[in-house]
This record gives structure tokens, sequence and C-alpha cells, in this order.
């Protein structure tokens, strides 16, 4: 597939693709059979690995005019974030044809297996086992905070194949079965009054060797891969539209006509994660509370539509740092601070808004339609917003992580004095 000189170029190649292929009638498989196929689900991915080599930026550029055509939209999840990105850099063709290709058509749903009680901020401590039994691994352990674990099919996981090794060498790396005996999947309510997260028992569950992503005990260089496009993922300045349908065989979407997702019919599933509103959405609540006059009102919505276009500027200048060959270190670090930032300045803007109504909230959806009649149709969404703006600045590696990194790997800081590097694993102090 050529490059495609200008973003004109992009929406009219796609709008004619568009054109021929869309047909509300298809169910949501075989729509996103086309879709992926082509190359449109994932276009970021390499052209080996059903994507078209494209920047985020222009990414975004498809997913809005799949949006804007009427279409259904491409599949969302850890497969399209994390696990297809990270197979396409680090397996192998053959991986490559049997895991990404189901991400892309949505065909299978995915999980991330990395954080345990014990190894949240500190991953390379973590201790669920990989011991090997032929052409098997024998999985033993407890992982946390698995976004859309029950509804996964398979997951990437990261296990200790050997502990004799310092901790960050002896590390394995896994595409794994979630639908086996051993998998034990209970989910984690949060003050949102949604469980989004899970916790997930491993006991002598199985994996076989073709899954092992890369090398035996290469699992810490292939997780920090997964890790910086999780970084990206969550970093401010995107825009893209995904889809409302959801992938893989357990949530009973693939069946389903593809245009009634569009048309609205098949609703959006209360257990959506609490997404950023923007700064179009706050000027509204500012101007229906009759606040937009106000003056600290109005420094805030001008610093979030700040925040907002650095993000979008810095989108920007990675696509042109890539087209010349070159990257910004740091870059997927920096959005996520940033995300974390815009986060807690809707929180804090959004209930001063609402005022005394923000500490009302409702667990359900006739709460939330009475509170939307009642005070303000944003209510809840707002209140939402508010209680899940603690989340972003400790999941996918914390705010103080991030900036150890960028001191570190960006600014070439010295990094605190440790054994870690040397010491073998199971010679090492373990939290209790």
């Amino acid at each position: 597939m050529a490059a495609l000189s200008t973003s004109t170029d992009l929406v009219d190649e796609l709008t004619a693709w568009l054109e021929t292929n869309w047909d509300a009638d298809l169910t949501v498989a075989q729509w996103w059979d086309r879709l992926g196929l082509a190359g449109w689900s994932s276009p970021t991915l390499p052209t080996n690995a059903y994507g078209r080599g494209l920047s985020r930026n222009d990414a975004v550029v498809v997913a809005q005019t799949i949006s804007s055509f009427g279409a259904l939209g491409a599949p969302t999840g850890i497969g399209m974030l994390l696990a297809g990105p990270t197979i396409a850099a680090h397996g192998s063709p053959e991986q490559i044809e049997r895991y990404v290709r189901d991400v892309v058509t949505g065909q299978r749903s995915w999980c991330q297996l990395f954080s345990e009680p014990g190894a949240g901020s500190d991953l390379a401590g973590l201790q669920t086992k990989a011991v090997r039994d032929g052409d098997e691994w024998i999985i033993n352990g407890q992982k946390v905070w698995t976004s859309g674990g029950h509804l996964a099919d398979l997951a990437i996981l990261v296990a200790r194949s050997n502990p004799e090794a310092p901790k960050h060498q002896g590390i394995t790396y896994f595409a794994f079965d979630m639908h086996q005996p051993g998998v034990d999947v209970r989910p984690l309510r949060e003050m949102t009054g949604r469980a989004l997260f899970n916790e997930v028992f491993l006991t002598d569950a199985r994996v076989p060797h073709d899954a092992v992503i890369s090398e035996v005990n290469n699992g810490w260089a292939v997780a920090n891969t997964t890790l910086m496009f999780e970084r990206s993922g969550l970093s401010s300045g995107g825009g893209g539209a995904g889809s409302i349908a959801v992938a893989g065989t357990m949530a009973g979407d693939l069946e389903k006509r593809a245009g009634d997702f569009v048309d609205g019919k098949a609703g959006r599933r209360g257990g959506g994660t609490a997404s950023v509103g923007g700064p179009k959405m706050f000027i509204k609540l500012a101007k229906s509370a009759g606040k937009i006059g106000d003056a600290s009102v109005r420094q805030d919505l001008m610093r979030l539509h700040t925040l907002a276009e650095i993000g979008r500027y810095n989108n920007l200048r990675v696509k042109a740092e890539k087209e010349a060959g070159r990257e910004i270190p740091g870059m997927p670090n920096i959005g996520k601070l940033s995300m974390s930032e815009m986060m807690r300045l809707q929180r804090d803007l959004g209930l001063s808004l609402l005022g005394p109504a923000g500490t009302l909230h409702s667990y359900d959806h006739d709460g939330r339609a009475v509170l939307a009649n009642s005070i303000d149709p944003l209510a809840g969404v707002i209140t939402e917003m508010a209680l899940f703006a603690q989340a972003p600045p400790i999941y996918g590696g914390t705010d103080q992580i991030q900036k150890n990194i960028l001191g570190e790997r960006v600014l070439g800081l010295p990094k605190e004095p440790g054994i870690d590097s040397k010491t073998p694993f199971n010679q090492m102090a373990k939290n209790g």
C-alpha cells in the first residue's frame, strides 16, 4: 500500500472504499472483517500486520472519516491498543497471522495480565510463575487491575520464567488463552459504581510454547513496548472515534447488525469508562450554569483548551519527526502526564460548575436520568468523571513513574542506587 501524500488523499481513498464496502445489513463480524483486512481498522500498524503504516494523527483522520461517513467504527480495546501493536513489533509472521488478524477484525478480545498485588509500579517485581513442561508452560499466580478481563478471549501475560536471574531478565511474555480451566476472573467495583477492572487468579493454567512472544526471558523488553503503546494511547491530544460494539466472542455483538450500532439502536453499555469530555462540553455546562462570565471559570476553560491543543500539536510534532526518521524521546510519558493533568482539571472545573449538586451521584440508569432532568443533562457525566479522575494518574504507570522515566532516560539523571540489576530475583526481599 503506497503512502498517501496528504490528508485529503487519505480521506478521498477511504471515502471511496467506504462507498463500495459499507453495508449496514452486514453483521458486526462481517463488517469488521472487511475493515480490518483492508488495513483501515488499525492503520498505524505496519503493512505486514494488517495496517497501513500511517501516523497516529492520520489514524485519527481515518477514524473520524469512518464516523462522519456513517459507518461502524473499528473495534477498540486492549487488543487494538496494546496486543496487536506489540505482537506486530515482536511476534513472528505466524503469530501476526494467528493473533493480529483477529485483533483488527474484532473476532477476539484481549485483556492485559501485567499488574499484581505486589507488583504495580514496580512491574518487574512480578511473582506469577511460568514453568516449562515440554511444549507448554504452566502458569500460577494472581493479577489485578485487569481491564475487561470478564469479556476477554485472550490476554497478554508476563510471568517469571527464571527466578534465578535478576528481576528484569527472568520474565517471559505470552499470548494467553482466557478460556481454560484454572482461570478465575473476579470483578473489582470502583467508587464510580462500575466494575471496569478485575483480579485474575491463575492456577495451573497452560500456554503453548509457540505462544511466547519474542524469546524466553526477553519479556521485559517486550513489556516495555506494550507500556510505550499504552502511554501513547492514554495521552492527551487524541480525537478518534471508536465503535460502541464490543469485540470478541464474550460480548455477543459480533452477530448483530452493524447498522444498528450506527443508528444507536444497540445502545451504549453501562460499563464504559468515564471519558474525557473536552473543552466544548465544559463551555456548554458553564453557559447552562450561568457562569460563563466568571473570570476564574474562563481561565480554567482556557487552561483546558490549551492542554488539549498542546496535545494535538505534540501529535503533529511526532508525525513530522517520524516522517524525517526521528522520534521525540519521552513523548508518550509527557502525553500521559498531560492527560492526568487534564483529568484533574476537568474534575475540579466540573464540580465547581455544578456547585452543591456535584455531591450527588447515582449508580444506576434511573438515578442518572433523575439527575439529568432535575439538575443538568451533563450532571451524571461530570460526577462520574470526577470520581474516575483519580485513576489516570495511577494506571498505565503512575505519574511518579513517568517522571522517573523522563528524568533517567531522557534527561540522563542518575538512577537511585539499587541491587536490582545484578541480584537473582529469588534472593531479593519481597513485599509481604
